[in-house]
């Protein structure tokens, strides 16, 4: 069955397919934007599914078809003051830590693009899903934030060199360089990408239980080894950015250019 389950609030949509739930970012006009709200009904939300004995994988996607996510929401963060960030920039990274902490299988299905914190959700999952003409990468350091927790994740799937490229020049990969790479699963068609998603996690699953969940907590172990410390100087970078003014320019200055 199919049927539709609002969870948290209308930001995020939780379908049934079966045993495998379906969490989609829902704000298609913003490309999925991270949200404060966002970002506290993602959380909430894979808690809630981690504890439903009836559910025993999860597949991330987002509504529409143009974005998974594009990252954290400029409309907020354009008002961001200093004291506010921790809390603020802690908000988005408690999905990536819920996302490792989350028992069952999670697999994104990226459905267009995914950029800055919608490519570190896709990082941290699982597995990743994707199609021909989505795009994906650490746009952050041209908005003016620091490449730093997404740096992080990146350090744990590639080597020094490319990390460093895509961080500091912020340029987005098409769909078939980040599945040469090794950061994509699998390529299917656009229509195809939430199916094979959701086939993905049913067949991981089904995995002899001790062995997945101990394989699953050693991949947590190290991926959170480092996360504090990123964390940290996430912090301090964002606020240096913004208390010299740095972040609100170069977000006033896009927001301008696309007449918003």
């Amino acid at each position: 069955g199919g049927s539709s389950v609002q969870t948290m609030s209308n930001v995020v949509e939780v379908e049934r397919k079966g045993e495998i739930a379906i969490l989609r970012f829902n704000r298609p006009e913003n490309l999925n934007a991270i949200s404060v709200a966002l970002a506290k009904g993602v959380a909430a939300s894979l808690i809630e599914l981690d504890n439903d004995d009836s559910v025993t994988g999860i597949v991330l996607t987002g509504a529409g078809d143009r974005a998974f996510c594009a990252g954290v929401d400029l409309q907020e963060a354009r008002h961001m003051q200093v004291a506010d960030i921790e809390q603020w920039f802690g908000g988005a990274c408690n999905i990536y830590r819920q996302i490792l902490m989350t028992n069952k299988p999670v697999i994104a299905a990226i459905n267009g693009i995914a950029a800055g914190g919608g490519f570190q959700m896709a990082l941290v999952s699982d597995l990743r899903v994707c199609h021909p003409g989505a795009r994906m990468g650490q746009p952050e350091i041209n908005a003016a934030i620091p490449s730093i927790m997404g740096s992080y994740w990146m350090s744990l799937h590639l080597g020094w060199s490319k990390n460093q490229e895509l961080s500091m020049t912020g340029r987005l990969m098409e769909a078939g360089e980040a599945h040469d790479l090794g950061l994509i699963n699998y390529m299917v068609e656009a229509d195809q990408v939430v199916a094979k998603a959701c086939e993905v996690a049913e067949t991981l699953a089904a995995k002899p239980a001790v062995a997945w969940a101990r394989t699953k907590a050693r991949f947590r172990e190290i991926a959170l080894s480092g996360f504090d410390e990123a964390f940290r100087a996430g912090v301090l970078g964002q606020q240096e950015s913004y208390a010299k003014g740095e972040a609100q320019a170069v977000i006033e200055a896009f927001l301008a250019s696309r007449g918003k």
